[in-house]
């Protein structure tokens, strides 16, 4: 069941023909993988903010209320599972001006493969660190592109030129919707939850 997964980090060529293949036999297979996965980064983020804590200043540490870092993790469960499927439903629109009909379940299929490095990067929410979030995030970034200009070709079935280009469009608009929708999601939660923070939390 996750070999194609596996095989996006060890050899995403032939994983993108076995996924394509399985998309075909059986439409929305993706969908499972992507709800467990979209876990991943929301309950890390949920033990790391409530155990570990982040540090402002000095030795103090500031921890989330449970409650608060359930909402927390809640929001972003959710927002990572709609982005993906928004990102999906943009692919499906774009295709248009290209000489492929991918359906919408193959679209939101690719979009939910693409962002697994970031799911995967979602294990550095157990130690929430501004330094390391940020490597993992331009990481899985970084594997996500080659991921999406690797794949595209293979998983849509298009021509080298055609894919170069849509790649760069779903690129470029995907950095867009990831940006608007972390902003959104920070304000919503920064403003309309109102965390709780438990401070000072000494460690040890």
């Amino acid at each position: 069941m996750n070999s194609p997964l596996l095989k996006l980090f060890t050899d995403p060529a032939d994983a993108w023909l076995e996924i394509r293949r399985a998309e075909e036999d059986h439409p929305q297979q993706y969908l499972p993988r992507l709800l467990l996965l979209a876990l991943i980064p929301a309950l890390c983020l949920l033990v790391g903010t409530t155990t570990y804590g982040w540090s402002l200043a000095g030795e103090d540490r500031v921890r989330l209320s449970l409650a608060s870092a359930a909402q927390l993790a809640g929001l972003l469960y959710a927002t990572t599972v709609g982005g993906v499927m928004l990102m999906g439903v943009m692919i499906r629109w774009m295709s248009r001006g290209f000489d492929v009909q991918p359906n919408l379940n193959q679209c939101i299929g690719f979009a939910a493969y693409c962002a697994t490095p970031w799911f995967v990067a979602g294990v550095v929410g157990l130690l929430p660190m501004r330094w390391l979030a940020l490597l993992a995030l331009l990481a899985a970034s970084a594997y996500a592109s080659v991921l999406l200009y690797g794949g595209l070709q293979t998983f849509l079935r298009l021509r080298k030129e055609q894919a170069m280009l849509f790649a760069t469009c779903v690129w470029g608009v995907g950095l867009l919707l990831l940006v608007t929708i972390l902003v959104a999601m920070i304000l919503f939660w920064s403003n309309g939850l109102m965390p709780e923070y438990v401070r000072p939390a000494s460690l040890g």
